[in-house]
């Protein structure tokens, strides 16, 4: 037993030496010899990312964005009612836009209705160099122009038709309940000024303000029943 004891020890495997400290100046050597990148080519990927990202500075006036990236510069029909009672209607909003040196200026010109929804209504147009200064200035000068049309109820009392420049619009009168049948200037105006049952059409341009400067003439050609009574002299009988 003693015998066996004695060559255990020998036995075990010898540790492996440690790494000695030359072999690590040798490494570093090693890596200093190797050639570093060129700063070109560490740069390249910034000069990719800033032709990609910034190359074109009026990318937006080149391509015609407008407000918000729009194309349409915010052109659509827009509703706001105020305290008095009176409702505005955006109908259209036009963007121009003029080449200079330094790249295009815009402007742009508003188109908007306003009523009080109980025969009133105008239009006004205003023009600036922001959306909301050009809607502000025809806001005003809608309200200053506004006009009474006779209506019966809350529909018209009789087909009428009327021409302005190249637009032509066709109103008829509705039953209870049919609604606004109409789209665009037509139908804002007959919203501003209170009617809820009509049958419109428009049968020439599409230009927005001659719709309704079209649309306002067939409007100011109603006349109730008693008026046209009084034109003709005669007495409205009982029975009617």
């Amino acid at each position: 037993m003693s015998e066996d004891n004695d060559k255990k020890p020998t036995d075990a495997p010898t540790p492996e030496p440690a790494a000695s400290a030359d072999t690590a100046p040798a490494k570093t050597e090693a890596a200093a010899e190797k050639p570093a990148a060129p700063r070109g080519d560490r740069r390249a990927p910034e000069r990719r990312d800033d032709n990609r990202g910034g190359g074109n500075r009026g990318g937006g006036d080149r391509r015609g964005g407008g407000p918000g990236g729009r194309r349409d510069g915010g052109r659509g029909r827009r509703d706001e009612e105020e305290d008095d009672g009176m409702v505005e209607k955006v109908v259209f909003i036009n963007r121009c836009a003029k080449v200079v040196k330094g790249g295009r200026r815009f402007s742009f010109s508003a188109l908007v209705v306003a009523g009080d929804l109980n025969g009133k209504v105008g239009f006004g147009f205003g023009k600036a160099n922001e959306v909301a200064e050009c809607i502000k200035k025809a806001s005003e000068i809608a309200k200053r122009s506004l006009e009474k049309m006779d209506l019966d109820g809350d529909s018209i009392p009789h087909e009428t038709y009327a021409e302005f420049g190249g637009g032509k619009v066709l109103l008829r009168p509705a039953s209870p309940g049919t609604g606004v049948i109409a789209g665009g200037g037509v139908r804002a105006v007959c919203e501003a000024v209170g009617i809820k049952d009509v049958l419109g059409k428009s049968l020439g341009s599409n230009n927005h303000a001659n719709v309704v400067k079209a649309t306002l003439k067939a409007l100011s050609e109603l006349r109730n029943r008693d008026e046209i009574y009084a034109l003709r002299g005669k007495k409205k009988s009982k029975a009617i």
